[in-house]
């Protein structure tokens, strides 16, 4: 059975326009994205978020976009709360439903994150995750 816990409850990514970017280590990856002032005024002046992702195994970005998921194209729709969130996501992933190949890095966690943008979803492997602000 899978398990979603919201992660990104007071924060979230800009609706139109995210501008997601990936910068990866040796065990770090950062995904940075911009906010989503709208519905989270004490972003306005924050020009990224940044999310990193310590102990990190793998990711991926896949082309899943809010159309596909609501026309059950995801294999988290109707399973995942809402569209458009940050997960953790525990029990059987089901990873083979979706055949975009995972980037290998050197950590070795296996936490899994989902985080559904406009036009694209990343997926990471990860120990921990941490948030952050830049102007």
């Amino acid at each position: 059975m899978l398990k979603f816990i919201h992660l990104n409850t007071d924060w979230n990514a800009e609706p139109n326009a995210p501008d997601l970017r990936v910068e990866q280590d040796d065990t770090s990856l950062v995904a940075y994205f911009r906010p989503n002032p709208f519905l989270y005024p004490d972003y306005e002046g924050v020009s990224y978020i940044l999310v990193r992702f310590v102990n990190c195994e793998k990711y991926r970005i896949t082309n899943i976009n809010d159309h596909g998921w609501y026309l059950s194209q995801c294999r988290f729709s109707g399973l995942a709360p809402a569209w458009g969130e940050f997960y953790e996501i525990s029990g059987d992933t089901r990873d083979d439903l979706d055949a975009t190949p995972w980037i290998a890095m050197n950590g070795l966690g296996a936490r899994h994150f989902h985080f559904y943008f406009r036009d694209e979803a990343l997926e990471v492997k990860a120990l921990n995750w941490s948030v952050q602000t830049k102007s």
